[in-house]
């Protein structure tokens, strides 16, 4: 299921460097960046010692790491003395959202093409579920979701497809936060039937919205694998439309087309570190 960058992950990059950066990159920059993704990873609040435990660093390293990205805005520090990740971060994130949604568009476009349903993206933002691009439909009845849409994640395909990559606590930890409001009758409200809906997601490897969203719309969604941040592809139709029978041929092109996907935003990061490296 969906999967990002690891700690583990950035152990090794850091390990691999030299002292003046990994492939020459100033390596407090390294430092800074590696800082913000564990931040990140532990829920958006740490203290020095929890990130002097995972990242390594010295404690008065980090120290002067966080008193920098305070002053910028990154990171903001908190009556508690913990640290939170800070608004400016957020601007970033809405930007590359956006960018993300451009480059998945001939990816939604094949799937428009090859089911003839609307099709749509969509990243796990914190605690919620935000659509960052969408092809419609050419048929006459179709779906539209407003691109920049923020939806609780138990109502949703895409939802499901990206929360079934989570362990059981953590998506209970998330439903506490969000509760479970019903959007429809259909809605699931309950965690442990939430939790049997994601284990049955594991099991066939895709999600399946039943009107759980909106009365008479069927949507179906798998997560993009390897992406940079937790996304899922999904389309959405009319339930009369989007039937069992259309799911069997649906599914497999959906795989196929996130699949694609993952390389294509593979390829991207390679080239940027390409450009990067010259």
């Amino acid at each position: 299921m969906p999967s990002s960058s690891s700690a583990g992950d950035r152990d090794a990059a850091k390990t691999s460097g030299s002292g003046g950066g990994s492939g020459g990159g100033v390596q407090s920059l390294e430092r800074a960046f590696d800082l913000l993704e564990r931040m990140a990873d532990a829920g958006g609040e740490v203290g020095l010692s929890e990130l002097a435990a995972s990242s390594g660093l010295p404690l008065p390293t980090i120290h002067r790491l966080m008193r920098t990205l305070v002053g910028s805005g990154y990171v903001r520090q908190q009556p508690n003395r913990r640290y939170a990740l800070g608004p400016r971060l957020i601007r970033l994130g809405e930007s590359a959202s956006r960018l993300l949604g451009t480059w998945a568009r001939p990816q939604l476009a094949r799937l428009v093409a090859e089911t003839g349903e609307t099709a749509n993206m969509a990243l796990l933002d914190g605690d919620e579920i935000v659509y960052v691009a969408q092809v419609p439909s050419k048929h006459s009845m179709r779906m539209f979701t407003e691109v920049g849409r923020r939806v609780l994640p138990h109502t949703t395909g895409v939802g499901k497809a990206l929360l079934a990559g989570l362990e059981p606590a953590e998506v209970r930890a998330l439903l506490r936060r969000t509760g479970m409001p019903a959007a429809t009758e259909k809605t699931i409200t309950s965690p442990d039937a939430f939790l049997a809906a994601l284990e049955e997601v594991r099991r066939q490897g895709y999600a399946v919205d039943d009107s759980e969203q909106e009365i008479g719309v069927r949507c179906l969604a798998v997560p993009v694998p390897g992406a940079p941040t937790a996304a899922a592809l999904s389309i959405s139709g009319p339930a009369g439309r989007v039937t069992e029978a259309a799911t069997a041929t649906i599914v497999p092109v959906l795989r196929q087309v996130a699949a694609e996907l993952s390389r294509a935003l593979a390829d991207q990061d390679q080239g940027a570190v390409g450009e990067a490296g010259h």
